[in-house]
């Protein structure tokens, strides 16, 4: 990888391709891993397209699954699976950055921008730290969530067992991956079986929040604790409008569905499904069961995601906020979008634009075509795309009989969620240069 690296580092190629090359050099490598015979449990060659399913899966940490984790793959193909969810949800260019830093290499200027595009940072300024600040909270937070589980898990698998699963499920609830091993309780049951456990809900979902708000609100509140006031206008954003996130779907959940439990298990229920739609992907509920309106509500949840330079994919919160406040603006005829006593940029208003546009194209577009393909109802097909292009995994279990050319859409959807919408998009056209000739302006009518 970090041959690789030296070998982009030259102007010939912008950071945006550097971070979607590395990328699908993970996910290849990945699959070829997956497709030996010692990654599965029956010592079989993994077909190429199910070993590149999973890789693409693992590495955009989705959880969507055309094999059931647990019962298909060996411990060493749930290794390589692990290991993909750890690159994927902290990022290829994290994990070279620290290998070049632990070698002692110097980190040019060029690795450090690179850097700051692979994890939305505002600046190039302080970025080894926030590599070194990135690998450090990671690690802790995941072994504090494997030493959590473990009482859950020694008890229901034994030791060497439960350990495994410890570690495993605490890394993919922290990159908000999905993955799971439950499936020897019943194929793709993904929690289900602990459905009315508090305790094992409470800390899914404490992992599924810390990884999902994103390093740098991490760093603001490593630096500022408990001092709000101090927190970066981003961090600020992003812990509003994901609190408002969990709480009101939450509310939905539980007064709309799940009236068949008691009160306990469905206030649990409500709570955790409105945590772990936007990016996680487990559920302890069948979600077949869910009414559409129910479903809608989930799929609105799936395309927001989680937040900028987290280890969740999809639209971001940050951009459903800004989206939001934009909207707040023309409403009561303002100049300019505000938030927190600050001004927010015009730039980065077009931006989040540009993203919802793409991404609403994409995922109503893929949804009609996986429908008409597969001569399943539409609302089906659009949760399985949303599903995918918000990097979550909750299915409602049609993944594993979709078509070749339903899963290279997928594919696809995972991939753009978790690279980036303004990436791949930076990385295929050219950079305009700024002139300061303007051309002459006029009125379109809308609305």
């Amino acid at each position: 990888m970090l041959k690789k690296l030296k070998l982009l580092n030259r102007k010939s190629m912008s950071s945006f391709q550097v971070i979607i090359f590395s990328f699908l050099g993970l996910i290849l490598i990945g699959a070829l891993l997956l497709m030996l015979p010692i990654s599965s449990r029956e010592r079989c060659v993994t077909p190429f397209s199910d070993a590149l399913f999973t890789a693409v899966s693992s590495t955009c940490v989705t959880g969507l699954v055309v094999k059931d984790t647990a019962t298909y793959w060996s411990l060493f193909g749930q290794t390589v699976i692990l290991i993909l969810i750890q690159i994927g949800g902290m990022g290829v260019i994290t994990i070279a950055l620290a290998i070049m830093m632990a070698s002692g290499r110097k980190i040019g200027l060029w690795h450090r921008s690179t850097m700051q595009e692979s994890i939305s940072a505002p600046q190039v300024g302080g970025i080894v730290r926030m590599t070194g600040f990135i690998l450090k909270t990671s690690a802790l937070i995941e072994l504090i969530g494997a030493a959590l589980l473990s009482p859950v898990f020694f008890r229901d698998f034994g030791f060497f067992r439960g350990l495994w699963y410890s570690l495993f499920h605490s890394i993919s609830a922290f990159c908000n991956a999905g993955f799971d091993l439950l499936g020897v309780r019943g194929q793709f049951s993904s929690l289900t079986s602990y459905g009315d456990d508090v305790y094992l809900n409470t800390v899914i979902m404490l992992l599924i929040v810390t990884g999902g708000i994103g390093f740098l609100v991490w760093s603001d509140i490593a630096t500022y604790r408990q001092h709000l006031k101090r927190y970066s206008l981003q961090s600020k954003v992003v812990l509003l409008t994901s609190a408002l996130l969990i709480l009101l779907p939450a509310v939905y959940f539980f007064f709309c569905e799940y009236g068949e439990l008691r009160f306990g298990d469905r206030l649990l229920s409500s709570v955790f499904q409105s945590v772990t739609t936007r990016t996680a992907g487990f559920n302890t509920t069948d979600l077949s069961q869910m009414d559409e309106s129910g479903t809608a509500v989930m799929i609105f949840l799936m395309l927001i995601g989680g937040s900028p330079g987290s280890t969740a994919g999809g639209m971001k919160t940050a951009t459903f906020a800004v989206l939001f406040l934009a909207a707040v603006t023309v409403f009561s005829r303002r100049n300019d979008v505000q938030c927190f006593k600050r001004r927010i940029s015009d730039e980065t208003v077009r931006s989040a634009g540009a993203i919802l546009f793409m991404y609403l194209v994409l995922f109503f577009t893929s949804g009609i075509i996986i429908s008409r393909t597969e001569g399943l109802p539409l609302l089906t097909c659009l949760f399985e795309t949303g599903s995918a292009i918000g990097t979550v995994g909750l299915t409602l279990g049609i993944t594993s009989k979709l078509s070749l050319l339903s899963r290279v859409i997928l594919m696809a959807l995972m991939f753009f969620g978790r690279v980036g919408a303004l990436t791949l998009i930076y990385a295929a056209l050219p950079s305009v240069s700024s002139r300061n000739s303007r051309l002459p302006l006029d009125k379109i009518s809308v609305g």
